[in-house]
């Protein structure tokens, strides 16, 4: 029997030994070396799922917003149609690499499922003006991400990812406009096109030589002259404006026309008529010379006054339809300045060029948008309107009727274009 005092010599020695230390050191760290590991590797799963539940989000808010602007889909129909855009993105992105619940089909189904059911789709309907309406789409896509065990030795089982997106829509362009025609009725306009009016009616079709002449009679073919030309052609404009807008609620025209002097404008008005019956009215074959200032500085300032209390568009649009139209100048020549206030000299010409050109310029300040049309004009008459014209795209050149139509054709697309569009 051991003694009282060996006892205590085995326990000391038992208590200084050193030998084991590595074994329980690794034996408490383990858990914690192989967590963190899991960890790593989860933290690399998670941004790759982020990356892919944001563009199912994007995709799910951009297709509900197109369906219910193009397709007059209903608002719960766009919502499961949002829920199926996560459902398939989350399919095509295939599962992550290492993820033991997603490396079968059986598992990928799961994963679509997870974020089908976890994700939301808010969608507010807004009345505008007439029967058009408007739509905020929220999407919040969710996933339950299941963590690999190495990780849940540490933290819990599952993370959440979540992404968002705001899409908005509308059933038509709800942008107002106020739009100034500014058109050359000048003599030349007269002048006829290469187009055929008819082979069996005669008239005098004059050209720059014959302008005039008492001995010119008519004669079959009776060829289009500009001035016709451009009734029609600012007829295809109105037409679109009149479509995009039809309870007139969106759209002010008015125009103006001149030749060696600016006669006098339409008022600003709802819709197209005005100005339509303006323009229908122009002489059938137009005279005198041309000076563009006068007309173009009125268009600008019935827009844009000078006097800001003088301002007239900015409150008709508020009342009627509550926005802040674009406003727009179409201007269209078929020559060069020719006089200044009725007096013809080539000093006086350029006189108008300089003016015109300055109103130009207060126009691009004033962020008011020109198109300028040269219709078979000469190269100074195109310097001018490729000067007044706010891009290199609003400028048109036109050598017969057809080209003429087509240029404000595509003036009255830009004008009325509607899009939908990713906000946030």
């Amino acid at each position: 029997m051991k003694s009282a005092t060996e006892k205590q010599g085995v326990l000391s020695r038992l208590l200084k030994d050193r030998l084991g230390n590595f074994g329980m050191m690794t034996a408490l760290l383990l858990p914690v070396l192989l967590g963190a590991g899991g960890i790593s590797i989860d933290l690399t799963k998670m941004m790759m799922t982020k990356n892919r539940l944001q563009d199912a989000s994007d995709s799910a808010a951009l297709a509900a917003a197109s369906a219910l602007a193009n397709d007059n889909m209903s608002i719960e129909d766009a919502k499961l149609l949002a829920l199926e855009f996560i459902k398939t993105q989350m399919q095509s992105g295939g599962a992550s690499p290492g993820d033991p619940d997603s490396a079968d089909t059986g598992g990928q189904q799961e994963e679509e499922t997870n974020a089908y059911a976890s994700s939301l789709v808010q969608i507010d309907e807004t009345s505008t003006v007439g029967t058009g309406k408007s739509w905020v789409i929220n999407v919040s896509a969710n996933y339950e991400m299941p963590l690999n065990p190495l990780t849940r030795l540490l933290v819990k089982d599952k993370t959440t990812i979540s992404a968002s997106t705001t899409a908005e829509s509308a059933t038509e362009s709800k942008s107002a406009l106020s739009m100034f025609l500014v058109l050359d009725r000048s003599g030349s306009m007269s002048f006829k096109t290469d187009d055929i009016a008819s082979r069996k009616v005669p008239c005098k079709n004059w050209t720059e030589k014959n302008w005039q002449k008492p001995e010119v009679t008519a004669e079959t073919p009776c060829y289009v002259r500009k001035i016709a030309a451009l009734k029609s052609a600012v007829a295809n404009l109105t037409t679109q404006l009149n479509t995009a807008d039809p309870e007139m609620e969106l759209v002010r025209t008015a125009a103006v026309s001149y030749n060696d002097r600016m006669q006098p404008e339409t008022q600003l008005a709802w819709g197209t008529a005005g100005a339509s019956a303006y323009v229908n009215a122009l002489p059938t074959e137009p005279t005198g010379g041309t000076d563009s200032h006068a007309a173009f500085a009125k268009a600008l300032d019935k827009l844009v006054p000078a006097d800001a209390s003088d301002e007239t568009e900015n409150p008709a649009h508020k009342d009627k339809n509550g926005q802040v139209p674009t406003k727009y100048i179409i201007f269209m020549t078929d020559g060069e300045n020719t006089a200044y206030d009725g007096k013809s000299t080539d000093a006086n010409g350029r006189k108008s060029d300089t003016e015109t050109k300055a109103s130009c310029d207060k126009a691009r300040t004033a962020k008011v948008e020109v198109f300028t049309v040269a219709f078979m004009a000469p190269t100074r008459g195109q310097t001018l309107l490729k000067y007044c014209a706010t891009t290199q795209a609003n400028y048109f050149e036109a050598d017969d009727m057809t080209q003429l139509v087509a240029a404000f054709k595509a003036i009255g697309e830009k004008a009325v274009a509607a899009v939908a569009r990713l906000t946030h």
